[in-house]
């Protein structure tokens, strides 16, 4: 008896292991591959695909942050925020990072990813605005 419960444990711990892992987000029509190559925005590849992930955007919600990184790439910033929340920030247009960003222009135009207290996507923001 004391193996079965073992053997049942082990199996359900498993399971949970193996189907927690969290994969890319598909999202058509969105070049992933210029997304991840145009880091901060500097190329100008981001802008390309805009239009395309304005379309698809609210498919992002409820994704957890593993999966967000696996689709996009790393975050060109993060900022954390009060009650465990935090902000994953895409540049679409060049951040002050870039060698060709525009000082005298306004804010550059980012992608604003809210990430609740359990690591979720709760919002989707386009904006030049921080947040």
């Amino acid at each position: 008896m004391y193996k079965s419960f073992i053997l049942a444990l082990g199996i359900l711990s498993f399971s949970t292991l193996f189907f927690s892992c969290s994969g890319k987000v598909d999202l058509k029509n969105v070049n992933l591959e210029n997304w991840k190559n145009d880091r901060d925005g500097c190329i100008g590849l981001r802008m390309q695909e805009l239009e395309a992930f304005r379309v698809v955007k609210n498919d992002l919600l409820g994704k957890d942050n593993q999966s967000i990184i696996k689709t996009f790439g790393r975050p060109d910033k993060v900022e954390l925020t009060d009650r465990s929340q935090s902000f994953f920030m895409y540049f679409i247009d060049p951040a002050p990072s870039c060698d060709n960003f525009d000082a005298s222009a306004e804010q550059p135009m980012k992608v604003m990813l809210r990430m609740n207290a359990y690591s979720r996507v709760s919002e989707v923001v386009i904006s030049r605005l921080d947040p």
